[in-house]
């Protein structure tokens, strides 16, 4: 039996046992250091300065370098070759003395003698397939490394270089102080790649049928290695997963192609007259007022007659941006090019798409409408839509971003035909790819270090744009589904990985070169984390609100994760250090369950232990209320009683003399049923306990208990409950909002049906 005080608001629990144990010395342990999950990031995060400051914004003394680009471009479409001649000038912003700079040569990951392909274990099966064979053992390594034809200064004097793989440094006449520009100029060539038998984030599709290639060109260049206040120069080299830091500048690039080709790219064409036919600038502004459907600036009977022959001629296609990353381009006689405007702000932005017809039905339906939405949706998330145009290209098994363009996946079959998964998986890259011109495109994060950083904050935005698609675009949506079937975001969805083998498991804070399970870590997961954030720890409004303030800090900036961390933390006033530690700094995962539930039934009959109680702290024995456990002696004749706490005289003095008449009609009235229940937490990660109270009326109450109920012990904690109605179920995470992995522990009175995570695991095992 154990014994209570009634406190109103709270009950103190006094175990009889601890009567016999209180003078027992316990034993003595060794000291410890902070453990504890609750508390503050401090030896994690870099101390703030006036870079960086405590709040996660920039500091008074930030800086960032500019680097900007004119260069003169060809493709060789006979032999698939690109050439390329750029003047770069640098400004070095920074407070510091440089006397070298660094290049990225990004395409020497596909150079003959590259390392990349050494460092992937591998062996050798009891049997493949032919093709997988011939393509490992007797295939020839494909050289598309850079050519460096040479580096000069404006005078035409060779500047000193050395090329470390991805990387070429290159040695200054003179120091550069504070203020100072240089200029230097870089030509080069390589043999563009087939990323469809090659692979690679760009590169050509070559169809047979007509002996025509599409191109979806980046890494084109070299291009300048960011230097700042973090780590200097960001010189790690690319093995060909993580992907890039690169700082903001402007470009100027004149790109010739044959004739007959269909171009576009990052900036503004310069040149549109020169390039559109009359009939292509006519739609062209026809486009420009058009905003719920599509303009086909070329046809597909255009694209079709296109692609049939081949012009000896040539045009050069000039493109202009002003504070852009990066450049992309693409271009192919193949192309389908198609507009429509889309209203962000006070101002009108083109969605654009370029396809070949092994796109459509498809990408004529809903290609452009799914850059429109993303657009919107983004920017009401983070910050009105900055640049004037945004390109969807469709290439087979691509799925890659620039600015302001970038290259997607999802072809129906030869008859046109296409499934919802295709459809779908379409849909959800173009709303990833074009979402990446906010993150990192404009918020600049270091890919090739946090590859979460743009990955996952462009996954969960990604997650809130599918929604908005499903309810703009209903007839999207296929039969069955009254919302977009997102992949990644519901905390239900990342369920597996966390529960997975932890052999195979890292950390989200980890380089993504180094991660297991690219995706889920990457994508998912930073996703899934913020999704309960914003739905189950912050709301909606309070994350919202810091989100956006993170966008609208670090646009065009370079943001770290402690600037993010930072930021949602000062911007909403929710401390968030356990959640940060938890979910992007271990691979903990969540398993919070119903250890126990005690039922008690209230008297005011003393018994021994009361007396006990009494005696020992000097007190009354009948002013205590006392607390029967279902099951020991008394419980069910004061059950079936019915008293009530109020019914206790003991009660009703004390509501006499402490409380006035408003105050007593504003009490809760007449809990005759009391428990005490148990939740543990197997699982390490810290969440808020989500409780619904199911009671013998049929209703149902919802409670989150604040994450901090776990501060004082990690293991297991208790809540008394007090009600006027008969508790008949309760569930934890009712609404799986918290990824828990093993849901069977879940609910009161103990289901006996096997979890999904079990049922996950004995599915592998058979």
């Amino acid at each position: 039996m154990k014994i209570f005080k009634y406190f109103f608001g709270a009950l103190l629990f006094v175990s009889a046992g601890a009567f016999a144990q209180e003078d027992i010395k316990p034993e003595r342990k060794p000291g410890h250091t902070n453990q504890n999950k609750f508390k503050q990031l401090y030896d994690e995060f870099a101390t703030p300065n006036m870079f960086r400051t405590g709040s996660g914004a920039p500091g008074p003394a930030y800086y960032q370098q500019q680097a900007d680009y004119k260069m003169d471009i060809e493709i060789d479409d006979v032999n698939a070759k690109l050439y390329g001649d750029e003047t770069i000038t640098y400004t070095n912003n920074s407070p510091d003395e440089l006397t070298y700079l660094w290049v990225q040569l990004d395409q020497n990951m596909r150079a003959k003698d590259s390392k990349t392909p050494l460092i992937s274990s591998s062996g050798i099966g009891p049997a493949t397939s032919a093709s997988r064979a011939t393509g490992t053992y007797l295939k020839e390594r494909f050289d598309g490394g850079f050519n460096i034809e040479h580096v000069k200064d404006l005078n035409g004097k060779d500047l000193p270089h050395s090329i470390n793989r991805t990387m070429m440094r290159i040695e200054l006449p003179k120091p550069m102080k504070t203020g100072d520009k240089f200029s230097f100029k870089i030509k080069w060539w390589y043999n563009i790649n087939d990323h469809i038998k090659d692979g690679g984030r760009s590169g050509y599709e070559y169809f047979e049928e007509n002996d025509n290639r599409s191109y979806v060109i980046a890494q084109f260049y070299p291009r300048m290695a960011v230097y700042n206040d973090v780590e200097g120069w960001q010189n790690s080299q690319f093995w060909g997963r993580d992907e890039f830091a690169l700082p903001f500048g402007n470009f100027d690039v004149n790109i010739t192609v044959p004739a007959d080709h269909i171009l576009d790219g990052t900036g503004y064409l310069t040149n549109r007259e020169e390039v559109f036919t009359k009939e292509m600038m006519k739609r062209y502004n026809q486009a420009k007022k058009s905003y719920d459907k599509p303009i086909l600036i070329v046809t597909e009977d255009e694209a079709r007659k296109n692609e049939k022959t081949k012009s000896t001629k040539k045009k050069t296609w000039k493109l202009s941006a002003q504070m852009v990353r990066d450049f992309g381009f693409a271009t192919s006689r193949k192309y389908i090019y198609d507009m429509m405007a889309v209203k962000i702000g006070d101002k009108d932005v083109m969605a654009v798409s370029m396809y070949s017809k092994e796109g459509n039905p498809l990408w004529e339906e809903w290609s452009t409408k799914a850059v429109a939405s993303t657009l919107k949706s983004y920017s009401r998330m983070t910050f009105d839509y900055p640049y004037h145009k945004a390109i969807s290209v469709h290439a087979q098994r691509q799925g890659m971003e620039y600015p302001m363009i970038c290259w997607n996946y999802g072809r129906p079959d030869e008859n046109g035909n296409y499934s919802d998964r295709t459809k779908y998986g379409m849909i959800s890259v173009i709303i990833h790819e074009v979402g990446h011109n906010f993150f990192p495109m404009i918020v600049n994060s270091d890919e090739r270090q946090w590859t979460w950083m743009d990955e996952g904050l462009n996954t969960f935005v990604q997650y809130v744009a599918e929604q908005d698609f499903g309810e703009w675009y209903p007839t999207a949506l296929s039969p069955g589904h009254d919302k977009y079937p997102s992949r990644r975001g519901p905390a239900k969805n990342i369920v597996r990985y966390m529960g997975g083998d932890q052999d195979f498991i890292a950390p989200i804070m980890t380089k993504g070169l180094n991660t297991y399970q690219f995706g889920s870590n990457a994508y998912s997961k930073p996703a899934t984390g913020l999704n309960i954030l914003r739905e189950t720890v912050m709301g909606r409004e309070l994350f919202d609100y810091s989100f956006r303030e993170y966008a609208r800090r670090w646009m065009f900036k370079h943001p770290t994760p402690e600037d993010f961390f930072r930021t949602m933390e000062d911007a909403s006033a929710v401390d968030l250090d356990w959640f940060w530690r938890g979910w992007f700094y271990t691979t903990d995962y969540t398993d919070i369950g119903i250890k126990e539930v005690k039922k008690f039934a209230v008297t005011n009959n003393p018994n021994e232990n009361g007396r006990q109680l009494a005696e020992r702290y000097n007190m009354d024995p009948n002013a205590l209320v006392y607390f029967i456990e279902e099951g020991d002696e008394g419980y069910d004749e004061a059950l079936k009683n019915g008293k009530s706490m109020e019914d206790l005289p003991t009660v009703k003095e004390y509501i006499m003399d402490n409380f006035t008449p408003e105050q007593q009609k504003n009490m809760k009235k007449s809990p005759k049923y009391f428990y005490e229940v148990t939740f543990d937490k197997p699982g390490g990660l810290v969440m808020p306990l989500i409780v619904e109270y199911e009671y013998s009326d049929g209703s149902k109450e919802k409670i989150t208990y604040p994450a901090q109920i776990w501060r004082f012990n990690d293991k297991e904690v208790s809540r008394a409950i007090a009600t006027d109605k008969e508790i008949v179920a309760i569930t934890v995470d009712p609404d799986l909002e918290t990824a828990d992995i093993d849901t069977s522990n879940n609910s009161w009175p103990r289901e006996t049906k096997e979890s999904d995570f079990d049922k996950f695991k004995n599915k592998i095992k058979d």
